[in-house]
Parts: C-alpha cells; sequence; structure tokens
C-alpha cells in the first residue's frame, strides 16, 4: 500500500531545464508538476534551474507564483541573472578581451527594460558570438566558438577575471557551486542542457536524466534521435536515466546495447492533475484534441477521423485546442473537407484541460510521444480517449475495448469506425468503461508517482556508492554495503 505521504532523501534537489517559455509545454508542465510534488509530498525544496538569455526571469517567477505553477519552497534560477548578482573571485592567467559586437541585423537581443542584456550572432559556419550585460548596462559576460571557444567572465570595470573553453565547463562550474560538495539530487529534464551534465560526475551529486519523448528516429529499432544521439550515447555517464514507459525502456535497453552504451534505465512516469470525481453533463458525440498544432502531432488525421464520423452520425463533432504553425494547413483541410461547422479550432486555452470533463471522447493521433499528459487527463476526467498505438504510451495507458480504445498507427478509417460505433454502445457499457478509464488514471496521481521518485532515488543514490567502490580494498566495499543496508532499514522503519 502506498504511504500518504511519500519522504524524499534528505538532500539539495535541482531541477535542470534550458529555459521557461511563457506557453510552456508538456515537458515543462510535468517538472513544475514534480517539483511542487517533491515539495508538498516529499517535504524537500527544489531550485529550478535555467541556463538561457531569457531577460525577465524575475518577474516571470512572479507571474508562475500568482499562477500556482511555482509555491513556497520552489524557486527559478538562471545562470547568468546569479552572475549578474555575485561574481566569483578572479582566478587563473587574464584571458584576452575578444571586439564587442556592433548591432547588426539577424542578431538575437533579449532587452529589459530598454537595457540590452544579451545580444547574439550566428557567424558564418555556424560560429556562434554572445555578448551578455548587466542591468546597469555593464559588460558580463562575451562567448566566442571557434577551435579554442572561450566563455569569459568580466567585473563591472570590465576586466576580465574568468574563463572557460566551453558552456559545459562553465555550466558545471555553476553546478559546484549550487551543490557545493553537499548530497545532491540533479534531474535534467532538457535534452540540451543534458549535454553538459553527460560526464559531470561528483561524488555528492546523483545526476538523472529524465526522457520525455521518443528517442528513435522514426520509430525505427536501433536508430537514435539526431536531436538525442549525442547524449544517448553517453547514457552511461549519468547515473540514471528514467523513461516514462516501460515499453520505451526496453526499446531503449535494446538500442544502447547496440551501440555498446550501458546505463542504469528506469520508468517513472509523469504525474497529472486528478479532477475530482463529480457529475457533470457529458456530450457524447462531442470530441476534443489538445495538442499543439505542430507536425509532430498529426492533426490533419483526427480532422479527417471526425468529418469520416460525422458523414455516418451527422450529431458528432470534434474541437481541437492549442496553437503552433500548422494551424493554416489546418484550417484548409477542415475547408476542403467542408467541416468548418463540426471540427473547430479553439485557439490557445490555459485552461483546455477542462474541457475532458464534458466531452464524450478523444483522439490522440499523434507520430510519436513519451508518455502524452493529455491521455492521462482525459481518462482521469471519464473522457473515452481513442489513440494510435505509437511508441509510446498508449499501449501503456489503454487495454483496447475496456477503458478506450487503441487503434492501429495512421487508421485514420478505424478511429472514425470507433468514434461512431461508441455513440451505439449501450449506456451502462460507456458509463463502466469511463470508470475504468478514471482507476487507470489514478496510477498517475502525483502521490502516487512522488512515492516512486522516493524509491527511485534512494535506489540511485546507493547503486552510485556502490559502483564508486568497485575498485576500492574489501573493507571499503563492505563499509559502502552496510551503509546502503543501514539506510535502507531506517527508511523502512520510517515508513
Amino acid at each position: 500500500m502506498l504511504r500518504s505521504h511519500p519522504r524524499l532523501p534528505a538532500a539539495r534537489h535541482f531541477a535542470l531545464t534550458w529555459g521557461i517559455a511563457d506557453q510552456h509545454g508538456g515537458m515543462t508542465s510535468a517538472m513544475l508538476r514534480r517539483s511542487r510534488a517533491f515539495r508538498r509530498l516529499g517535504g524537500v525544496d527544489v531550485d529550478i534551474l535555467t541556463l538561457d538569455d531569457r531577460p525577465d526571469y524575475p518577474e516571470f517567477a512572479q507571474r508562475l507564483h500568482a499562477a500556482g505553477e511555482l509555491i513556497d519552497g520552489l524557486r527559478v534560477r538562471n545562470l547568468w541573472d546569479e552572475l549578474r548578482g555575485e561574481l566569483p573571485p578572479a582566478r587563473g592567467e587574464t584571458p584576452p578581451v575578444p571586439a564587442l559586437l556592433h548591432p547588426e541585423d539577424g542578431d538575437v537581443v533579449a532587452t529589459h527594460e530598454g537595457t540590452v542584456l544579451s545580444r547574439v550572432r550566428r557567424e558564418e559556419a555556424g560560429r556562434l558570438a554572445v555578448d551578455r550585460f548587466r542591468r546597469d548596462g555593464s559588460l558580463l559576460a562575451t562567448e566566442r566558438s571557434g577551435e579554442e571557444r572561450k566563455i569569459v567572465l568580466y567585473a563591472v570595470d570590465g576586466s576580465p577575471i574568468r574563463s572557460w573553453r566551453t558552456s559545459a565547463g562553465l555550466h558545471r562550474w555553476w553546478f559546484d557551486r549550487l551543490t557545493g560538495g553537499k548530497p545532491s539530487f540533479l534531474l535534467v529534464d532538457s535534452k540540451t542542457a543534458a549535454r553538459s551534465v553527460a560526464g559531470y560526475r561528483r561524488e555528492n551529486v546523483t545526476t538523472v536524466h529524465i526522457i520525455h519523448a521518443s528517442h528513435r528516429l522514426g520509430g525505427r529499432p536501433g536508430t537514435l534521435r539526431t536531436s538525442r544521439a549525442s547524449v544517448l550515447r553517453r547514457a552511461g555517464d549519468f547515473d540514471e536515466i528514467v523513461v516514462l514507459t516501460p515499453r520505451q525502456r526496453t526499446d531503449l535497453i535494446d538500442d544502447l546495447a547496440s551501440v555498446d552504451v550501458e546505463a542504469r534505465i528506469r520508468t517513472i512516469p509523469n504525474a497529472v492533475e486528478l479532477p475530482p470525481i463529480t457529475a457533470v453533463a457529458r456530450d457524447a458525440t462531442h470530441g476534443v484534441v489538445v495538442a499543439s498544432l505542430n507536425r509532430r502531432k498529426r492533426l490533419e488525421h483526427a480532422v479527417a477521423a471526425a468529418a469520416k464520423a460525422h458523414s455516418v452520425d451527422a450529431r458528432i463533432d470534434a474541437d481541437i485546442i492549442g496553437e503552433g504553425p500548422r494551424e493554416a494547413a489546418l484550417r484548409q483541410r477542415i475547408r476542403s473537407l467542408e467541416a468548418e461547422e463540426f471540427v473547430r479550432l479553439r485557439g490557445y486555452d490555459p485552461d483546455a484541460r477542462s474541457a475532458f470533463r464534458t466531452a464524450g471522447f478523444s483522439l490522440l493521433t499523434s507520430t510519436s510521444e513519451g508518455l502524452p499528459l493529455v491521455l492521462v487527463e482525459s481518462m482521469a476526467a471519464g473522457c473515452i480517449p481513442l489513440a494510435y498505438d505509437i511508441r509510446y504510451g498508449p499501449a501503456d495507458m489503454i487495454s483496447d475495448g475496456v477503458d478506450g480504445f487503441l487503434l492501429p498507427n495512421g487508421d485514420i478509417s478505424g478511429m472514425a469506425r470507433r468514434i461512431v460505433e461508441l455513440q451505439s454502445m449501450p449506456a451502462a457499457a460507456v458509463a463502466a468503461m469511463r470508470g475504468r478509464a478514471v482507476a487507470k488514471a489514478a496510477e498517475f496521481s502525483d502521490n502516487a508517482i512522488t512515492v516512486r521518485w522516493s524509491r527511485d532515488l534512494r535506489a540511485a543514490y546507493d547503486a552510485k556508492l556502490l559502483a564508486a567502490a568497485r575498485d576500492q580494498p574489501l573493507t571499503v566495499r563492505l563499509r559502502r554495503r552496510a551503509g546502503v543496508v543501514r539506510r535502507r532499514v531506517r527508511h523502512a522503519l520510517a515508513r
């Protein structure tokens, strides 16, 4: 039986991502939710670390707090904001000062209250040049790539005080300052930020990389997505890799074996907010899709399936809630099918998930996922999901015909047929299916998932200590093993 108040290891806890956007997606939402659960249920504070050049993190953090996405015990800490506030002492040889960038068209400039805080330029051959400034306009840092990429940090008077050859070197230096030699857990959600953590080995820091989406290129076995390949080929340099579904864990173990990589890989899904079970007026013929309007979501299939179903049962309609680069193409597709009256693009809605409470069914037509939170949220609200059997998530969540429907990948006609069949099912059978969907989603509550994190982080820490002692004398190995046993006994007794 799960404990009502999971207790996380006493340590410093960090969640690392590259940056947080105003209208952030599923990965960032999952990271923030996990961090809130760590604080509320696990009893630990969490620092959320960012590495980008967003100029307004202090104000943005206040907005996140007002929206309930940040709570007391959570704080956002940005690398450059912290360097603007406190510089390290000078060390080493004084590096040469490069010429500052003169403004040019095409520069990416971040400003705050009229002051330029960063200027980024992609030069020929993909070379990067960045100047960063304090809020008083004084030079903070320069970054120049090339054969000897350098990042140079400056005092307020403009004198150089410290330098790093790579951005990863700077990031790891910052991690060392944050952890301060104390036991720490560094959970990395962003695949971009993970590049700086692969190989960051400290005895006091347990590193965990969480993969939120499919790692395979085109879904093909033995292939890694280009955006993930460099990190996953170093998967063994993390203390642990976490994926969201058992199916992906099996695939990732096989795929890494094909490139001769060994890693500790575990499965922990993301948690979702489970709505209260209340009686609602539900329209069984109304469908909903909550998704970004991008190519990976393949929403043309959802439009086509809804149109085919409507041609059989004119009561059927659907709303698509979200925004993205495919909006114009989707509008054109809806017009070409003469479906404007019953397939509607509703745009962005911060409360989009509430649509599941009154809809009869939801559609998921992506080419790939990690574990789609909208699928869990739909089931939690008793909204019956119809989803393509893609990697990853739907087959781990849905028992076909029991708590939802699984369709072969790309089967538009089959999805349309299931939508129509759902309308003709006996009311009692549909109600039972909705109940089973709600019960399945309960496995993804904050409490259930935080319990899993509590157990897993302790196990990862113990595994790290034992691995570090493998080449040590027998007496050291025995002491480490005894320490692991004592911690496990104390934790078991505390439960």
